[in-house]
């Protein structure tokens, strides 16, 4: 498949939307609307056979999520993924992590979305304050068990995609060591 032809649709500080002529091996045409968005940092930070949430209206679900901490640079903001997710880890929980190992690196949803993220494990954690944005005023963090979490999965209180990859990732660095 070729790109001919592109077209940006829409454009805010936070996303870009793009209208892609496609031309498939076959011959056929087809267009691909594709969104896209800068890669984020995900944080699973543990301690005591647990793992701390925080919990957020999310507007385009129209409910509150639980889900690990996660963002991306704001505006006119950089570093490397491993600070970014130092970052986001402070901002939303207060924590600070002693030690940080990156688990890996995932598409957010490749057929429709550029967007990736990083998935680290922070540990060693010290407790501080919060800086979290505007639109993060009404988040809430909250330690949970593993087994808690998993039955928060169970039954559907759980439910951020991103956030089920990783636990998947973190599972999965627990079976090779």
């Amino acid at each position: 498949m070729r790109t001919t032809g592109s077209r940006e649709v829409y454009r805010n500080p936070w996303i870009r939307l793009r209208e892609d002529v496609v031309e498939r091996d076959d011959g056929s045409t087809g267009v691909y609307s594709v969104v896209e968005k800068p890669d984020f940092a995900l944080v699973i930070a543990a301690e005591r056979n647990g793992v701390w949430l925080v919990e957020q209206f999310r507007h385009p679900v129209a409910r509150r999520a639980w889900e690990f901490p996660q963002g991306t640079w704001s505006s006119g903001s950089s570093g490397t993924p491993e600070e970014l997710a130092r970052a986001e880890l402070a901002e939303e929980t207060g924590l600070r992590a002693a030690r940080i190992a990156h688990l890996g690196h995932l598409d957010l949803a490749p057929g429709l979305s550029t967007q990736e993220f990083d998935v680290w494990l922070a540990t060693d954690l010290t407790p501080g304050p919060t800086a979290r944005e505007a639109t993060e005023a009404d988040m809430v963090a909250a330690f949970v068990t593993e087994a808690e979490l998993r039955a928060m999965i169970a039954d559907g209180r759980f439910t951020d995609g991103p956030s089920l990859a990783a636990y998947a990732l973190l599972l999965l660095s627990r079976e090779s060591h």
